[in-house]
Formats: structure tokens, sequence, C-alpha cells
């Protein structure tokens, strides 16, 4: 039994150390005034199991660990204060929604300072 127990808590270990708020949060990217939190949501499941075993058959035991990660949006944090934006369409990498989040970020701030210096 104590190597199930051993399997079990560096399973669960692991998994704290994966599951936390770094990485539902990415870290920011500040680009031209405007700071952008990536989000994610992810998923996971994970088992255990042995056998003592008897005579000379001696026990066995096991774990197994599975899950994904999925880019929901992001946080923006610009001139015109704080927002979520989500993920629209299919984006296959969290770089790929930090990209396409912040290029809406830059040009909406661009867009406002042009209007800005137009008034003026």
């Amino acid at each position: 039994m104590d190597d199930i127990e051993k399997l079990l808590k560096g399973t669960v270990e692991e998994l704290d150390r994966l599951l936390n708020a770094k990485n539902v949060l990415g870290a920011p990217i500040e680009r031209d005034g405007a700071t952008v939190i990536p989000l994610v949501s992810f998923g996971f499941g994970f088992g255990a199991g042995g056998s003592a075993g008897t005579g000379t058959s001696g026990g066995s035991s096991g774990t197994g660990a599975g899950g994904g990660v999925k880019p929901v949006g992001a946080i923006i944090i610009d001139d015109h204060g704080a927002r979520v934006e989500e993920v629209r369409g299919a984006v296959t990498t969290i770089a790929d929604m930090v990209a396409e989040t912040a290029a809406k970020a830059m040009a909406r701030r661009r867009a406002a300072s042009t209007a800005s210096d137009d008034a003026s």
C-alpha cells in the first residue's frame, strides 16, 4: 500500500503545482499603454489503484492523469478602463489568442487617439 500512497501523493502534488491562479491568469503583457492578461479554462482527471497481492504474486499499483487547456479570453486594461474580451472563433493556442486580443486593444487605442486628435 505504501507504493499506492506514494504514487497518489505524487499525482496530487503535481496537480497542485499545475492548478493555480498563475495558470488560469497568464502573465500580463504590456504594450502601448495597455495591459492584456490572458484567461484560460482547463480540466483534468486522475485516478490511482493497486493491489497488495498474495504469496509470490507480489503487488502492483499505478496512477494516471490527463487534462487540457483552452484559451477563453483576456482582461484588457487601457485608457478606457478594464474589460473582458472573449475568444471568438477557432483559436488553437494561447499565443494566437493573446496576439488577436492585443491587436484588438491596440486598434481601439489607435482609433480613440485618432478621434481625440480630430476633435482637438
